[in-house]
């Protein structure tokens, strides 16, 4: 089972850069998306319901061309989700699932704080409210993939400039402790798994040469229950082409 992850930082501009011929080379099982910045009327060409896969969108309602996920699987879904009950966390795009089965793949996007203090006091927010309900998810019995742009990194292995960090968000302590604890309390990190000593990036500014330069931070995660974390047989960051200001992630599970 392949499943993809990626931050497209606008559907329609990546499409234009090359992502859905890319994605048709990779034969996914299931795509991620995050930061589709779209209305799903918006988007009526045929490129944006990829052939042979069932596709799902949750835009933002609160605030068009902002925010939105979506999920692209070539199984059609037993059921698929679109809010967690909050409706200013589900009003912005932020969450889709397709279950399939006792599998469950979402697509999240958590907010950035990085706008300013209103915007991370809400990030905030939304990590205490979600915390529980990852809990749940975690002790429910269902196996869960969660695909997405945490916008939080987990330590100093997982961004370049890691001191100078310290005081901005996706890097607090508060926030890097909130994504631990996930961890501990039995949320599989699929790359960190994989590669304990890794020190790969998933998302880069556009300031300056950052990408060229590797200046990365690496906040794009497949967290996985346990049972699917004895599963994982290896996991990509691919980067030869530029959709977006992040990179698409890419996680093979045993069938």
């Amino acid at each position: 089972m392949r499943i993809i992850s990626l931050n497209a930082n606008g559907i329609r501009s990546a499409a234009t850069k090359g992502v859905f011929e890319w994605l048709r080379q990779q034969r996914a099982d299931v795509v991620c998306l995050q930061e589709t910045k779209a209305q799903e009327d918006q988007l009526a060409d045929p490129m944006f319901r990829p052939g042979g896969h069932h596709c799902f969108y949750r835009d933002a309602s609160s605030k068009k061309g902002y925010s939105g996920v979506a999920i692209y699987a070539k199984r059609e879904p037993d059921e698929v989700r679109t809010a967690l009950g909050w409706d200013e966390f589900d009003n912005e795009g932020r969450y889709v699932e397709a279950r399939f089965g006792k599998l469950s793949v979402v697509s999240l996007y958590v907010p950035s704080g990085s706008s300013g203090e209103e915007r991370q006091q809400f990030k905030f927010k939304a990590m205490d409210w979600l915390a529980p309900i990852l809990d749940e998810w975690l002790a429910n019995g269902r196996d869960y993939v969660l695909c997405g742009d945490w916008n939080i990194v987990r330590s100093a292995k997982d961004i370049r400039n890691w001191k100078s960090n310290q005081k901005n968000s996706g890097c607090l302590p508060e926030e890097r402790a909130w994504m631990d604890g996930l961890v501990e309390r039995g949320w599989v990190d699929s790359y960190r798994t994989l590669h304990p000593e890794g020190q790969d990036y998933t998302w880069w500014s556009n300031r300056g040469n950052a990408r060229a330069n590797d200046v990365g931070w690496r906040i794009d995660y497949q967290l996985v229950t346990p049972a699917l974390g004895q599963r994982l047989e290896r996991c990509a960051i691919y980067r030869d082409e530029r959709f977006s200001d992040h990179a698409p992630y890419t996680v093979d599970y045993a069938d």
